[in-house]
């Protein structure tokens, strides 16, 4: 996945960025809404708009110098803020709020996917370049935001579930603060990513037939 990419390769994966991150992080926003809790609609996140969602340096740039550097790229966004004790269900309802995003995301991949399989859109070279781009992000949008590590969506899923003492561990990682965690997470890609690499390209591979 995401090899061999010429400069219009790279100009739709940073489209497919823009567009999937807005309904990724929309999706949180919406679903801590609809659990009771209004900080991201009143932070102004309640929104499809991208630019509300974006930050430069770890939703662009980041994913397209690792593209470069043939390393398994990881997309992230701002976080959406979310307040747990506003929030129906506890953990629970985290829980989904963390996991909306990635599924949407393969949601979206699933969609693109069927459109390549099942209509004339694919007799284009063009049309079928764009849509297999789009897939590949959304399912390295999955696979990566579903990794248990704080802050990743996969964390809150797990924070449902893992004992008391496991939860200590996940806020002591999450509260080392966001450019800690994001060097940890560029250490785990760097030594992980033939592993992320491979369940992106099954993933892929399962969705195209």
């Amino acid at each position: 996945m995401f090899t061999d990419l010429s400069l219009s390769d790279i100009v739709i994966v940073i489209l497919s960025i823009l567009f999937s991150m807005g309904i990724h992080e929309a999706m949180h926003a919406f679903t801590a809404h609809w659990l009771g809790d209004t900080t991201a609609r009143d932070m102004g996140r309640l929104t499809l708009n991208p630019l509300k969602h974006i930050d430069l340096y770890t939703t662009i740039l980041l994913p397209v110098v690792l593209i470069l550097l043939h390393v398994q790229p990881i997309f992230v966004a701002k976080p959406v803020p979310f307040n747990p004790n506003r929030v129906k269900f506890d953990e629970y309802g985290a829980a989904l709020i963390g996991i909306a995003g990635p599924l949407t995301n393969i949601v979206l991949a699933t969609i693109a996917a069927l459109l390549l399989r099942f209509t004339a859109l694919s007799s284009s070279a063009g049309i079928t370049n764009v849509l297999i781009l789009f897939t590949e992000v959304n399912i390295a949008f999955f696979v990566f935001n579903m990794i248990p590590i704080p802050p990743l969506d996969g964390s809150r899923l797990l924070y449902a579930f893992a004992p008391e003492p496991l939860q200590r561990v996940m806020y002591s990682i999450e509260s080392a603060g966001f450019a800690t965690v994001i060097v940890f997470l560029l250490v785990f890609v760097w030594f992980f990513s033939p592993v992320l690499v491979s369940i992106n390209t099954h993933v892929l591979q399962f969705l195209l037939g």
